[in-house]
């Protein structure tokens, strides 16, 4: 049987904000985090900004991140692999997002 380590993996709130003039965080609004993005909400354009803003945010790749649901919203569930909840919070931190 082949075994492999489970990798710590968090669940997180996003609400996007497509079309913005300037591309960062926008703090805390009820349990999501606020992102604006530059791309439009075309084509799925938005939502691999956002994966891309995120990941350099967090020092992941892009392949760690997920949107689980929320695809054609603005309000997004994602999924980081390889970060717990509390190292999720502290790159938040870090990247000046919270």
């Amino acid at each position: 049987m082949n075994s492999r380590p489970q990798r710590a993996s968090t669940r997180f709130d996003v609400r996007v904000i497509p079309r913005s003039p300037q591309e960062g965080f926008g703090g805390i609004r009820g349990s999501a985090l606020v992102v604006r993005v530059s791309a439009p909400p075309v084509e799925a354009a938005a939502n691999q900004a956002l994966l891309r803003l995120l990941g350099d945010a967090l020092g992941v790749p892009t392949g760690d991140l997920a949107i689980i649901s929320g695809h054609h919203s603005r309000d997004k569930t994602l999924r980081v692999v390889g970060l717990s909840a509390s190292q999720l919070k502290q790159r938040l931190r870090e990247a000046g997002a919270l």
